[in-house]
């Protein structure tokens, strides 16, 4: 089936769930008017349901190659390439200074979303550039800043990140890519990275790869890694390219899903780059990018979850099988099809609530300085990370269950979706990683972010309790339950912390959902069954997972290498 872009939809959660009225209420994103805000996402949705949707399948089909070091991609990418950049959609958070459109980070995401949706595996590409720019926003210099953030923001050339190595992956410490200084303000870069997305394509004039590696003589561990710019051409002070740079695709990966994208082997080989940052603070530099990237990805899951959903309702509003409660209707009126149907909507829409939710924190932050707002942005990235991926690798999979046998038949095209997002749990660190990052570094304020946060939901629950009671009072005593299980968490030593990661960012992102959930039964009646959908039937897992998270590391040590393998 064809996809529909949801821009009604993103219409009602920026009104009436997280209030991007208050970002175009700032002197920064001023132009970001609600008429602005619908001009662009009509555009955008168009762009992916008539230009970009249809590439998706092909892209599967068709992988990208690699012939003699050359890279060919997947029919139609070029050209839908080209749509991105020339509707300006790669620059739409940049500077204007440099060409962008200086937008909302929270409009960029929904219009991210789209273009996920519609064909994830080429909408890599400029998300990788999207990160890139920031990036480099925040760090290089001023002359770098000149002559790579335009060309960039154009799509003239487009940008990577490179940072795993074949033994350095979650543990980026351990990567050996060295740079020597040539004497000249350059540095040779020699090395090996592995997992590189869109490492390289046939339809951008340069690919510039932000590479992480070590200085002579630098400390081991993160503390001696530096970033530098290492582009495939050398471009000269006007812009215009110069020689080919002393790097080149080794081979691309033989992947699951995303067959369209070319993940890439790279190796450098004394290649000339330039520092970006100061010496030694690469991880500073590259986290600006990761972050970007985290939020992008776990939005890259909400846009799979969104296109398989569609896809499933669809088959099950036409697929007759069996008598139903209904009568001889379609499978969507058996209890259990609508059952999957009902969590796949209400899960989608707390995953799009709390990356929209996150975005706008991140511009709040960005507009007024607020550590608040920043400490919000960074408390949500994570939660909207691995909650944005785990569920459109729940949802495809559900999806492929609402097929039944056909799910199992690659010509539906389900089992597609969950190939696709399989790896987005994976990347931009592990899912476990953002869960471990969420009791880590997030709670190192003394759980006081989370706590700021959790008080918005009760106050809201206390103020719903006129209207709707039952789904109020559900909800104030989860975020009550959470607010202890905070408390406890805060109390604990690293490793009960760690260990109970992964149940608590669920448990935090079920109590977020409801939150959003009800705001937005509030505001639309119609919202309601959906409303009660989440808050009844998904957010009751809350306590178990809280129970989970209080079991600690112990009983898990417990179970020694031995033990498992007997």
């Amino acid at each position: 089936m064809a996809y529909r872009a949801p821009v009604s939809e993103f219409r009602f959660v920026f009104d009436h769930v997280v209030g991007i009225d208050r970002v175009s209420a700032t002197e920064t994103f001023a132009e970001a008017t609600p008429e602005t805000v619908e001009a662009i996402l009509l555009e955008a949705g168009k762009l992916c349901e008539t230009v970009l949707a249809p590439l998706n399948r092909e892209g599967d089909k068709v992988p990208a190659r690699l012939e003699n070091g050359v890279v060919r991609t997947s029919p139609g990418y070029a050209e839908g390439y080209r749509a991105i950049v020339e509707g300006g959609w790669v620059g739409m958070a940049a500077d204007p200074e440099f060409g962008g459109m200086g937008l909302p980070m929270a409009l960029t995401t929904a219009v991210n979303e789209m273009m996920g949706a519609a064909c994830l595996a080429l909408q890599l590409n400029p998300l990788m550039t999207q990160g890139q720019i920031e990036a480099l926003e925040h760090h290089a210099s001023d002359a770098i800043k000149a002559l790579y953030i335009p060309k960039l923001i154009s799509g003239e050339w487009c940008g990577t990140m490179n940072l795993t190595e074949p033994q350095a992956g979650s543990d980026v410490g351990a990567l050996r890519s060295r740079a020597e200084p040539k004497g000249d303000g350059t540095y040779a870069v020699t090395g090996q990275k592995i997992f590189i997305t869109w490492g390289d394509n046939d339809f951008t004039e340069n690919v510039c790869h932000l590479v992480l590696a070590r200085l002579p003589d630098a400390a081991p561990g993160t503390k001696g890694i530096s970033l530098f710019m290492v582009p495939k051409v050398i471009p000269r002070e006007d812009g215009s390219l110069g020689a080919r740079n002393s790097l080149q695709v080794v081979s691309l990966e033989h992947k699951l899903g995303l067959h369209g994208s070319p993940t890439a082997v790279m190796q450098f080989d004394g290649a000339t780059g330039w520092l970006i940052g100061q010496e030694n603070k690469g991880m500073a530099a590259m986290f600006t990018m990761m972050n970007n990237a985290r939020l992008g990805v776990g939005m890259q899951g909400v846009a799979v979850a969104e296109a398989a959903f569609q896809h499933a309702l669809a088959y099950a509003s036409e697929r007759k099988q069996g008598r139903t409660p209904l009568g001889a209707g379609a499978i969507i009126d058996h209890a259990d099809v609508r059952r999957m149907l009902a969590q796949m909507k209400a899960e989608v829409f707390s995953a799009r609530a709390i990356a929209l939710a996150c975005a706008v924190a991140i511009d709040m932050g960005r507009a007024t300085g607020s550590t608040d707002w920043q400490a919000r942005a960074a408390l949500l990235t994570p939660i909207a990370k691995a909650y944005g991926t785990d569920i459109g690798n729940e949802v495809a999979q559900m999806g492929i269950q609402v097929h039944g046998g056909m799910g199992f038949i690659e010509e539906t095209g389900a089992a597609q979706f969950a190939r696709d997002v399989r790896v987005t749990s994976i990347y931009e660190g592990t899912n476990g990683i953002q869960a471990m990052d969420l009791v880590g570094r997030k709670l190192m304020d003394g759980g006081e972010a989370a706590y700021r946060l959790l008080q918005e939901v009760e106050d809201h629950a206390e103020t719903a309790r006129s209207r709707q009671p039952d789904l109020a009072n559900d909800l104030w005593n989860a975020a009550e339950a959470l607010r202890e299980g905070t408390e406890w968490l805060v109390a604990q030593g690293a490793d009960d912390r760690n260990a109970g990661a992964v149940p608590y960012l669920r448990a935090f992102a079920r109590v977020l959902g409801a939150h959003y959930h009800l705001k937005a039964a509030l505001a639309d009646e119609a919202r309601l069954p959906l409303a009660r959908v989440a808050i009844k039937r998904l957010l009751p897992e809350h306590t178990g997972l809280l129970a989970q998270m209080r079991e600690g590391s112990a009983g898990l040590y417990a179970l020694t290498p031995e033990a498992l393998a007997s």
